[in-house]
């Protein structure tokens, strides 16, 4: 195969997939220069050449019963890019997250001889543990972002690689909130905590107006705060002002346009919805509460699937209550307000020495190990 020939797919759910498949295709590009990459994905990905057939928010859905109306659609969808992959035939099928729409995507591209590459492991170890017979048919590797994964597939006999995160490459293990202050020109004097109510339109839906209710809470306990909300894309700020909107107070708001590193490097503490960015904050080391709430039906349906003591990644991969995580009747802004006053107060020299540590046990190198494997499955290594 020559290296112009080399043909990619790859489709990312989310967000947090964006980042993940833009830092696959760097590596990526880095081994072999002409390859081209088609498919789902966003403006991170776009920006390195790679063709979206559709957007990414097509698939940002969250919750059981909430994503039941858009079921008529995304199988639509999933039917039409199932064609267009097998009539183009790439050389590699790379699904990033999103395994309710990849796993079956990717099953019947393999059993159609596509070599196929799962890029972050569905939390199979955490309830469903059924799939993973359903994983072991459908793809060639999985690769994993953290070690516990890893060792899961190993017992259930299916490839896997784990890389470490992307994320803990590219943030710094020491950073400058000073720096980061001034490049987003914020006031010297106040106390900055960054609200993060989720990368899709339905989270921010949910859990902008109890971010703001807890913000509201925030101020009347303690004076001189100023809140810092940064969007992943145009969409959830469109939500999150329709929702600030309808509120008459006057909450000391700065509203950013991605920046959310930045946002949180400055901040003194975090307010942050369960996922990636709960991550994130961890190898920034900034106090956080984590909050999460899905529809009752939902909440209940999971509930009692989950087989695991934490929701959070900080609490996952410290094995221990790291950081308050605060889940749907225990989301309330009185308990947010409480916990994040608790953070703002709290000593830090404990914390800041667990984050570290995790920090450095997830720096991997983990775009060009994901990129090795990719290239070993297509044939290419």
């Amino acid at each position: 195969m020559k290296a112009s020939e080399l043909t990619v797919a790859m489709v990312a759910g989310e967000a947090s997939g964006d980042l993940l498949g833009a830092d696959l295709i760097e590596a990526l590009l880095q081994r072999v220069p002409q390859a081209r990459f088609v498919g789902i994905g966003g403006e991170g990905m776009q920006r390195l050449g790679f063709s979206s057939w559709y957007p990414l928010q097509a698939l940002s859905h969250m919750g059981l019963i909430e994503v039941l109306g858009e079921l008529p659609r995304l199988l639509r969808l999933r039917h039409l890019l199932a064609r267009r992959l097998l009539a183009l035939r790439p050389d590699v099928f790379v699904g990033i997250d999103a395994p309710d729409f990849n796993l079956e995507l990717e099953r019947r591209l393999r059993r159609q001889g596509i070599p196929v590459v799962h890029y972050v492991s569905p939390s199979v170890w955490a309830w469903r543990q059924y799939r993973v017979r359903r994983i072991r048919e459908s793809v060639d590797c999985m690769l994993t972002l953290f070690p516990f994964e890893a060792d899961f597939y190993r017992v259930h006999r299916v490839p896997v690689r784990h890389v470490g995160h992307p994320l803990a490459d590219r943030i710094p293990l020491e950073n400058d909130p000073v720096a980061a202050r001034q490049a987003l020109d914020l006031p010297k004097d106040r106390t900055l905590v960054a609200l993060l109510p989720g990368s899709r339109v339905g989270e921010v839906r949910r859990l902008g107006p109890l971010f703001l209710d807890t913000a509201r809470r925030l101020l009347a306990r303690r004076r001189g705060l100023h809140f810092l909300v940064p969007f992943a894309n145009r969409e959830t700020r469109r939500c999150f002002e329709q929702v600030l909107a309808s509120s008459t107070d006057g909450i000391p708001l700065t509203l950013l346009d991605g920046d959310s590193r930045t946002a949180m490097t400055a901040s003194q503490a975090v307010l942050v919805a369960s996922g990636t960015a709960a991550l994130e904050a961890l190898l920034i080391k900034r106090p956080m509460v984590v909050a999460y709430r899905l529809s009752p039906l939902s909440y209940r349906i999971l509930k009692g699937m989950v087989r695991i003591p934490y929701y959070s990644l900080p609490n996952l991969l410290a094995g221990r209550a790291l950081v308050p995580e605060l889940v749907q009747d225990q989301a309330t802004p009185e308990n947010l307000a409480e916990a994040l006053l608790e953070q703002l107060d709290r000593p830090r020299e404990a914390y800041l020495a667990a984050c570290r540590d995790i920090h450095r046990r997830l720096r991997m190198q983990a775009g060009a190990r994901a990129a090795e494997a990719v290239l070993e499955v297509a044939g290419h290594a």
